[in-house]
């Protein structure tokens, strides 16, 4: 498949002009036939990388989803961008399913999502080589080294051997390096070619508090945030209801959203949430798997999560728009003895008290955050982030050169083969079965750092940890090893500074300005969210607030122009460019009319077509003498006609054309999409008329 079929695709039907990062590498192996897993933070683009060779291939993509809401999203954003997708699920009909397995019969369908529990459903009529690709999403459920372990999952093994010529493509937003090779080793797809992402979301701010007075710091947070969305994480049902019910008492939209309420409560609260209904949603981890909302600004940990996987999966439901967005987490010793409680019930207790010891860690840490995040990943961040609680207001810092170098040797002559007690125990020069039995005693680190104590070693090599110079392996019974970072230490003398210890400062608050009311970002928010309800879909499936910021910064006024925005494809440029081009003009003409008349350009563009139409040239005599299109001239006439000139478009508009506009729109479904008159009239008054005449009936 060539680059220029791969853009055009893109633009047509999701609306960018270029690739993310990996994308078109994930896309092309695709196309060649190879297996793939894909570890792509949340908001990174993952979607795509199946849903774009599903609009080119030959015949349907199955993609398995673990939630039907997060489907029912995922297809009705596909649908409206004009890409023909279904899910099928337990939930529906039989006439329902009948429908799809028809359509899917006259191939009138490209993508079709199923739960890994009703794959049952789609074997009667699924044979190799009706099957283009396979993915796999949410890809660690089929883990039980991940954090989110769904047996259902186990059984999707069974799809590389039914269809082995098809590729398949599993897909995740976090894994660690056990569950990676995890992953590949149960789909059966060994030789699957990894695309890791980098984890860096920079555009989230990352905060951790103590957890006291939480609810007074929460409504601290919330006081310049009225008009934006978030989720508050809880640990508990009761949280979740108790914390909504004081922020509903202090004014907020809030509600609670756990799995102990009914289906069709919790299917409302999310609907509600999704098209801006509700502001706030206090929720234990059930919520938000399966949401796909971009314009979520902040999310909330009330409580610490089990292990970072999950937390990092969590935050990263805010801001996937890339638009700045915050975190907040806070934690407490009670919230530690409540999750160690949880993970001793696992059948793989020893992973899940590694892994909340570890996330213990990053909320004590007094180190860049990001840092830690991104090293727990496998990525290593040469400087500090600068956008985490920790870079904002530092704690004391010393050369910890020789201090580092000690651990890392010591780790060294253990042949990562110990976990973080027995390092200490060795540095100490302990003597105890352990290192008895392994005469670890005769090493030449033993008894190094006698002369620091065991809780300032924990400390040190947690910060080490932290740093990226030392990894946990959870797979090999959390034994401590060094790290590629971990050479420049040991023989080129890079300088290690730690945290001391008893100097931890206090954290400082994010401040965040509230967004103008009178701004036209808010004007095109409120639009969206009235064409939202009128359509009865989710307000960023319309668009996402980054295309909005793109439309308040381009201000594009003609249909070329709107094209042109990061996130519009064509079909969303017919069903809603007129309207939103209709406010960034009433806009733009409202902000000239309150500031002071400046003079015009000579010639300017506007000025020159008003001219040459009161010399009474047609739009063809216009174009060809600006060396324009006809397009550009029309635009520029009905700007014209917007600020108040004298221009007569029916000049250019037949009487019977008018007429017609306006019985259709009397009769339309939809009478504000101008592809609806288009497609009413079976193309046969062209766009600019039916725009034309639009206008013209506004004003009368």
């Amino acid at each position: 498949m060539n680059e220029a079929s791969l853009l055009e695709t893109l633009k047509e039907y999701f609306g960018y002009e270029s690739f993310r990062p990996l994308q078109k590498k994930i896309i092309t192996s695709v196309f060649v036939g190879r297996d793939n897993l894909v570890i792509m933070p949340t908001g990174g683009g993952k979607s795509i990388c199946y849903q774009l060779p599903a609009i080119l291939l030959p015949e349907i993509t199955l993609v398995i989803s673990p939630l039907i809401a997060l489907m029912k999203d995922q297809v009705d954003g596909l649908n409206a961008n004009g890409v023909p997708a279904a899910f099928l699920n337990s939930s529906q009909e039989e006439a329902d399913k009948e429908a799809i397995f028809q359509k899917i019969d006259r191939k009138e369908i490209k993508l079709l999502y199923v739960a890994p529990e009703s794959l049952q459903f789609v074997d009667r009529f699924l044979t190799n080589g009706k099957i283009s690709l396979i993915a796999i999403d949410e890809a660690h459920c089929i883990s039980s080294w991940g954090h989110d372990f769904r047996p259902a999952y186990t059984q999707l093994g069974y799809l590389k051997n039914r269809f082995p010529s098809t590729p398949m493509l599993a897909l995740t937003a976090t894994a660690d390096k056990a569950t990676r090779n995890d992953i590949c080793r149960q789909l059966n797809i060994p030789n699957a070619k990894k695309h890791i992402a980098s984890f860096d979301r920079k555009n989230l701010s990352l905060d951790v508090r103590q957890g006291i007075k939480r609810f007074e710091q929460i409504t601290d947070f919330l006081k310049n945030r009225s008009s934006e969305s978030g989720i508050i994480y809880c640990l508990s049902r009761k949280n979740t209801e108790e914390l909504a019910a004081k922020l509903q008492r202090k004014g907020f939209k809030a509600e609670a959203y756990h799995a102990g309420l009914d289906h069709q409560e919790r299917s409302q609260i999310q609907d509600d949430f999704i098209n801006d209904k509700k502001q706030i949603i206090c929720a234990t981890i059930a919520f938000g798997m399966g949401i796909d909302k971009s314009n979520i600004r902040w999310v909330i940990h009330y409580n610490m999560p089990k292990n970072l996987e999950g937390y990092y999966q969590e935050i990263g439901r805010a801001g996937r728009d890339g638009l700045p967005s915050d975190t907040l987490l806070f934690h407490s010793y009670s919230d530690v003895i409540q999750l160690q409680k949880f993970a001793s019930n696992a059948r793989n207790q020893d992973v899940q008290l590694a892994k909340l010891d570890r996330m213990k860690q990053y909320s004590e840490a007094l180190s860049c955050r990001r840092k830690i995040l991104l090293s727990y990943f496998g990525e290593y961040l040469e400087a500090d982030c600068g956008n985490c609680d920790i870079c904002r207001n530092p704690p004391e810092f010393f050369d910890g050169t020789i201090i580092a170098q000690k651990a890392l040797s010591c780790i060294f002559r253990l042949k990562g083969a110990e976990p973080i007690g027995t390092v200490i125990d060795v540095l100490r020069a302990s003597q105890n079965e352990v290192i008895r039995r392994n005469n670890y005693q005769e090493l030449t680190t033993y008894g190094i750092g006698k002369d620091i104590s065991w809780q300032h070693w924990q400390q040190y090599l947690i910060q080490l940890i932290n740093l990226g110079y030392v990894e946990i392996a959870f797979d090999r019974h959390n034994h401590l090893r060094l790290t590629e970072q971990a050479k420049k230490v040991l023989f080129d003398n890079e300088k290690v500074p730690l945290a001391d210890i008893k100097e931890v400062q206090a954290q400082a608050k994010t401040e965040k300005t509230t967004i103008a009311e009178s701004s036209l970002f808010e004007r095109l928010r409120k639009l969206r969210l009235k064409i939202a309800r009128e359509e009865d879909i989710p307000a960023y499936l319309i668009f996402n607030d980054a295309t909005l910021k793109d439309m308040e910064k381009q201000r594009p006024m003609s249909d070329s122009e709107f094209l042109m925005i990061e996130g519009v494809g064509r079909k969303k440029m017919e069903d809603y460019g007129y309207r939103f081009i209709k406010e960034i003009i009433a806009f733009s003409k409202e902000k000239r009319e309150t500031k002071k008349p400046k003079k015009t350009k000579k010639g300017s563009s506007l000025e020159e077509t008003l001219k040459l139409y009161k010399a009474d040239l047609t739009v063809e005599e216009i174009a060809r003498q600006k060396g324009v299109t006809r397009n550009t001239v029309f635009t520029h006439l009905m700007k014209l006609y917007d600020e108040g000139k004298n221009i007569n478009l029916k000049r250019y508009v037949g009487k019977s054309e008018l007429k017609s506009v306006k019985k259709a729109k009397k009769k339309l479904d939809n009478p504000n999409s101008l592809k609806a008159y288009f497609e009413h009239f079976e193309e046969a008054i062209s766009y600019e008329n039916i725009k034309m005449s639009l206008k013209i009936l506004e004003k009368e």
